[in-house]
């Protein structure tokens, strides 16, 4: 069975070892595709995923890595953007960047300060009410939005009462 990935205009790709690396506009991906029984190789402007078995579980494989292969050439080539609100009610919260953290001032009255770790690779911004991550790599963009929303959750509260916290809106492809 084969799958055949192909690139758009601005988009090239290479192969290092077991390393597809995708450079476009947006930056630049790269994955280590490694499996028993699969290939992945360049023709022709074109990304191949071939295996030589006819099982359930290859083709299972090869579309995994179709879609994972679909996503690095969309992430080079316009990114992946999380939109994140900063939601409070009961006291005023401020976020802002620093040293690879998100650090989130006030939150619930609390005198501590909570941080959230960026993932590198991931780039994030504070704009008034809002916090926007952008990135190539959808699963660093993904992962440090959570990170974000996790660091504000509440714990020993009635969270239909203290709604207060970091919430993700958008994400790529729709929005919340």
């Amino acid at each position: 069975m084969i799958e055949t990935i192909e690139l758009k205009e601005g988009v090239t790709a290479t192969i290092e070892d077991k390393t597809l690396k995708i450079n476009g506009l947006k930056g630049q991906t790269k994955r280590e595709f490694s499996y028993p029984g699969l290939k992945i190789f360049l023709k022709n402007n074109a990304v191949i995923v071939e295996t030589e078995k006819d099982q359930k579980k290859m083709k299972k494989m090869i579309k995994t890595w179709a879609a994972h292969i679909k996503n690095m050439i969309r992430g080079a080539e316009q990114g992946f953007t999380y939109k994140l609100k900063i939601a409070s009610s009961h006291f005023p919260m401020s976020a802002n960047v620093k040293d690879g953290q998100v650090i989130i001032k006030n939150f619930i009255g609390e005198k501590k300060d909570r941080k959230a770790r960026i993932v590198e690779g991931a780039e994030v911004r504070v704009e008034g009410g809002h916090i926007i991550v952008e990135s190539p790599d959808r699963e660093k963009a993904g992962q440090t939005a959570a990170n974000i929303e996790k660091a504000t959750r509440i714990r020993g509260k009635d969270r239909r009462v203290f709604m207060d916290g970091i919430y993700i809106t958008q994400k790529p492809g729709r929005q919340l």
